[in-house]
């Protein structure tokens, strides 16, 4: 029997912590970062959990 894949989107998106939460990235990050203030730079560069709703759909997708 062939093992399944993980959805390689998710999996670069997404990590799943020891206690078995995922963790993903805030948005705004990307670009235009100029006018953006520091201290919300530096807000958006954690990493937050995500909210239990979405993780049981993205549970399924990582390996």
């Amino acid at each position: 029997m062939p093992k399944n894949k993980s959805h390689s989107g998710a999996n670069k998106r997404f990590r799943v912590t020891g206690s078995g939460k995922i963790m993903r990235r805030r948005a705004n990050k990307n670009h235009l970062l100029e006018h953006k203030s520091s201290k919300r730079t530096r807000r958006l560069s954690k990493e937050v959990p995500m909210a239990r709703a979405d993780s049981r759909r993205i549970k399924k997708l990582l390996p």
